[in-house]
């Protein structure tokens, strides 16, 4: 079973439809209550338990009471007209502190503010991963991260930009003994070598020109913690002597001090080179290289775990919530098209792809047609199709397009590797052709109902059950 955050008892299934729709939309991932579940299984982070109408009180109770342990930091959501409100919003309540009441007709804003409780408050059971995905390439990464973290071994973290080198050794210092003290990241690659050893080690007033005080360096603030030194192919020669230096024996000096000062911090290095080649063209020590890759972890590119596409855009989506913005919702054909795309820029450049789209189509589902045109990749042919096709229907051409007169019927879909929801993916077919009918005809549901061959009062249902009713002539 897949991973779940929020529980959802509800015996309206109707309303607990609605309630599951806006946690997937929000990027959440919820369960209802009487589809069976583990608690205590490890791959849940229960942050919430949605508490509504129902009929089996018993049975909801103890839905509720498999929780165990998980109970005690997580929110209680409650519908207003909730029977339980009474039991679970009491002030003897062990919960009365962490309730809250949600309203219908539900509103995102309500649900977003509302859950906002667990993100603050939940107390972990155990240091929780940042990284996300539960393929098996990002399952072994998770597995080396645990491995690893309890102890003080320098780590070197390899993997092409935008792969979230980044989120690992985040990763590895919230499970480490180290998660109290700072952990404190820098740029090796965005610092001039001149000025490296300054931000390292820091300087004393009047060491050089513009130090007009005393300033501590990353070995410093980042005492008693994690000192992440990124891009460290890039650091200069140097700059390679003095940080080996201190790897040895954990002493440094500031820039324009004579006194020694000891250093407690474990050193996570990242770089997206290949450190060996560097060092038989001599632009990487090989003595640093064996001190900073005790643990090497590579970081698997996008590409390679396609399968996390799901967990990541809902991953994204939270933190976009947190900022105020909507998120985004993807159709089956959008991510189907984008399981086919290469991702040069890897999990960074989905990340900035979801913000975009979340600016350009909020609280709306975006389709193959509205993703940039580099990420839409075959796909992109049925809806070309679709509306070739209805430009035959209203005579407004007599061939198709160019491009597909060399497309055959068997090259429109590709199946991909780990096969895809039919239902849905028909789903998304038939809106984008609703929609295409829908601007052929500008928006007259009987013309467009005409086009499809279908009954106006069939096409009328189907407009409700996508949601496309707006702004539409009889």
């Amino acid at each position: 079973m897949g991973k779940f955050d929020v529980l959802v008892i509800e015996s309206d299934h109707r309303r607990a439809e609605t309630v599951v729709s806006a946690l997937q939309f929000l990027g959440y991932r919820p369960l209802r209550g009487e589809e069976g579940f583990d608690a205590e299984d490890p791959a849940h982070a229960w942050r919430a338990v949605y508490v509504g109408n129902v009929e089996d009180d018993a049975e909801a109770e103890r839905q509720f009471s498999l929780l165990g342990s998980a109970a005690a930091h997580v929110m209680v959501l409650l519908a207003s007209d909730s029977a339980w409100m009474a039991r679970l919003g009491a002030s003897s309540s062990p919960f009365a502190a962490r309730v809250g009441v949600i309203e219908f007709p539900l509103r995102y804003e309500q649900l977003t503010e509302a859950l906002r409780g667990p993100q603050a408050q939940a107390v972990q059971r155990r240091p929780e991963l940042r990284l996300v995905g539960s393929s098996g390439p990002m399952a072994r990464v998770n597995a080396l991260v645990r491995q690893v973290a309890p102890f003080d071994s320098s780590v070197l973290v390899l993997g092409e930009s935008g792969t979230g080198k980044e989120m690992v050794a985040r990763s590895i210092h919230e499970c480490s003994s180290r998660r109290d003290k700072p952990f404190v990241a820098i740029n090796c690659g965005a610092i001039p070598a001149e000025l490296l050893e300054s931000e390292l080690f820091g300087h004393e007033k009047g060491a050089f020109t513009g130090a007009i005080s005393t300033r501590k360096g990353r070995f410093e603030l980042a005492e008693g913690g994690t000192l992440f030194l990124d891009e460290i192919g890039d650091m200069s020669l140097p700059m390679q002597v003095k940080l080996l230096r201190v790897l040895q024996e954990r002493v440094f000096e500031r820039v324009g001090s004579n006194r020694t000062q000891r250093c407690d911090v474990r050193i996570i290095a990242a770089t997206h080179r290949n450190l060996e080649d560097a060092i038989a063209n001599g632009q990487f020590r090989e003595d640093l290289y064996y001190r900073l890759s005790v643990f090497p972890l590579e970081m698997p590119s996008l590409r390679d775990h396609l399968d996390d596409l799901p967990d990541l855009v809902a991953e994204f989506n939270q933190r976009l919530s947190r900022r105020g913005l909507a998120g985004v919702r993807f159709s089956a054909g959008a991510m189907h098209a984008l399981h086919g795309y290469a991702w040069p820029g890897n999990v960074r450049e989905l990340y900035n792809l979801v913000e975009r789209l979340s600016i350009l189509y909020p609280h709306s589902e975006v389709r193959v047609s509205d993703l940039p045109e580099k990420y839409r990749g075959q796909q992109v042919v049925e809806e070309v199709r679709g509306a070739a096709l209805l430009s035959l229907m209203t005579g407004q051409s007599s061939t198709l397009p160019e491009p597909m007169a060399v497309v055959s019927s068997d090259s429109l879909v590709m199946l991909p590797e780990g096969g895809i929801d039919l239902k849905d993916h028909l789903a998304d077919i038939e809106v984008g052709l609703i929609r295409q009918a829908l601007d052929v005809t500008g928006g007259v549901v009987a013309h467009a109902a005409k086009l499809l061959r279908m009954q106006r009062t069939t096409l009328v249902e189907k407009l409700r059950k996508y949601g496309l009713q707006p702004s539409l002539q009889a």
